[in-house]
Formats: C-alpha cells, structure tokens, sequence
C-alpha cells in the first residue's frame, strides 16, 4: 500500500483540515512536525517544491495541500487509501 505523509505545523489551520479529511476516511498517514526543524521552510522546498503546510506527498508523488488533499477525495481518489474496518 502506499504510504500517505504529511508534513504540518501545530498552528496551521489547514493542516488540522487534512488530518481530519484522512481521520474521517480512516486513513493512515505518517505526520511529520515541522516547527522544531531548522529552516524548515527550506526542506519543505527540496522535498515537494513548495513552502507553505500541510505538503502531502502520496507514495513519492508532493500533491500539495489541503486544498489539494479534498479535491483528490471528492473525485474519490483516496478510496484506496481506506483501512479495512477490523
């Protein structure tokens, strides 16, 4: 299965809407705080491209973030990601 990551912040807003868009679904993801990283604005930028948080890389794919995080699971993309209920 690929895995899900999730680079945030503590005080990001739109990082709390990611994470309770992949909760809700039962998703799994790795999160990885970025506050306590030096220039993290700068690996976020070697990593995916961008500067801003949440980034979301799926398998070694940087989709964005939030934003781009709920449009993928509108069109359903993300179904595939859904934990088994056990």
């Amino acid at each position: 299965m690929t895995q899900i990551r999730m680079y945030t912040t503590e005080w990001c807003g739109y990082c709390v809407r990611a994470k309770m868009l992949l909760d809700s679904k039962g998703i799994a993801y790795e999160e990885i705080q970025m506050e306590d990283t030096p220039d993290f604005r700068k690996k976020l930028v070697e990593l995916t491209g961008n500067w801003t948080v949440p980034q979301i890389i799926i398998g070694e794919t940087p989709i964005g973030g939030y934003t781009e995080l709920a449009a993928i699971a509108r069109a359903g993309g993300l179904d595939e990601y859904v934990q088994p209920a056990a």
